[in-house]
């Protein structure tokens, strides 16, 4: 390989003739757990297990790079040069140039695990599309992510492999790119834990916020603050049901995104507003007990790729309430009450159907948790293996191995 001055070395594993060389962008783990970061860090320990696979993990950061080394899983490398965000990400969305080998090493896989792989000298790229907001709902997102269209249709031009979490989101890649189905793949990804295993029985220990006084259940929401998420339709429906319930706050956790004064508009007006607590962004402890505790788990959205949350609570035995909108209905399949989007009246009835109760809700709950069962972060790993070695098989380089 003729590097640039300074590369690191290739990797010596890369003459093993019965391992794959795959390097992963982990610089998701940089920043707030979403549910980007949370597939980056399930996918790495998947992944790491593998005896087939010698795994790296790479940070597009000038200062921040380091900071994956405590959170990627033992036996991950995290060798790389300084990687400066802006200027790269400026040149790879004009050119191929420079290829991330020069900064992380020669590989013979890159994943791109957001939506953006860089541009490489001899390596397959893989990219992750979690989901086409930004093809469908372009109202719906920031200047930022608005660029990443583009970014997508010039990676699978240029022979790029996509992954996908869902079959719903891999049919929209094919139709809004013109991919060919089979460099489309979709690979479940496992349910990140919050901490103990979900069947240990109800969390321990006091909630981290306190509820509105004499509300004892509340109805739960877990998701950054955007209008994706449409939690304005939640207040909305909470309203609604707070006035046959008065024993039951509303919890919204996730931090503001953009677009967050709707949410905070629709508070300010709701009758109810004094029984709705948003705690804002909380850690994985936090999260747990809020989870366990919670009545039944909100999920409004406008429109999803995947979905995480419900899964989660669906794990921890918690009824779920969604929309039947993208890929929801396929992630909870019988596990979860499906209403129609952006229909308060529905999504009122359905969380004051779970909050009454009974044998209906009791055998909703055994469904969810079954349902959940069907996502490890080792079958995802499986999935990707594959489909690391059939991009490797159709792009792999004149003289095979380097």
């Amino acid at each position: 390989m003729c590097k640039a001055p300074g590369v690191p070395p290739e990797p010596a594993v890369i003459a093993a003739q019965d391992r794959l060389a795959v390097a992963l962008d982990a610089t998701p783990l940089l920043g707030p757990t979403t549910g980007v970061a949370a597939f980056c860090a399930g996918a790495l320990g998947g992944l790491a297990a593998r005896a087939d696979l010698e795994v790296s993990a790479f940070a597009v950061s000038w200062r921040r790079r380091h900071g994956i080394e405590a959170q990627v899983p033992a036996g991950v490398s995290t060798r790389q040069w300084a990687m400066p965000d802006r200027p790269l990400r400026a040149a790879w969305g004009r050119s191929d140039f420079p290829p991330v080998e020069w900064f992380i090493g020669s590989q013979q896989v890159v994943h791109g695990t957001n939506f953006v792989v860089p541009p490489t000298r001899r390596a397959a790229r893989v990219l992750t599309v979690h989901d086409l907001t930004i093809v469908r709902y372009p109202e719906l997102c920031d200047r930022s992510t608005l660029e990443y269209p583009a970014l997508i249709r010039r990676a699978v031009d240029a022979g790029a492999w996509v992954h996908t979490d869902s079959e719903f989101v891999a049919a929209e890649v094919v139709d809004a790119f013109g991919v060919e189905p089979e460099r489309v793949r979709s690979v479940l990804p496992g349910i990140p834990r919050l901490g103990s295993e979900p069947d240990r029985g109800p969390a321990v220990g006091p909630l981290p916020f306190s509820l509105p006084g004499g509300t004892t259940r509340y109805v739960l929401a877990i998701g950054t603050v955007e209008p994706r998420k449409d939690y304005p339709t939640l207040v909305e429906a909470f309203t609604s049901v707070s006035r046959a319930h008065p024993e039951v706050a509303l919890v919204i956790v996730g931090a503001d995104g953009w677009g967050a004064e709707r949410l905070a508009d629709a508070v300010g007006t709701s009758p109810a507003r004094d029984r709705i607590v948003r705690p804002g962004y909380l850690d994985d402890a936090g999260l747990e007990v809020i989870l366990r505790r919670a009545a039944v788990l909100a999920y409004p959205s406008v429109y999803e790729g995947f979905g995480f949350p419900p899964l989660q609570a669906m794990a921890a035995g918690v009824p779920v309430v969604a929309t039947a909108v993208g890929a929801i209905p396929e992630v909870v399949g019988d596990g979860a009450l499906l209403v129609e989007g952006g229909k308060p009246e529905g999504l009122a009835e359905a969380l004051s159907q779970v909050l009454e109760g009974g044998p209906e809700i009791d055998a909703l709950v055994d469904r969810g948790r079954r349902r959940s069962e069907n996502f490890t972060w080792s079958k995802c790993a499986e999935g990707l293996d594959r489909l690391y070695r059939d991009a490797w098989a159709a792009h792999e380089p004149a003289g095979g191995r380097r």
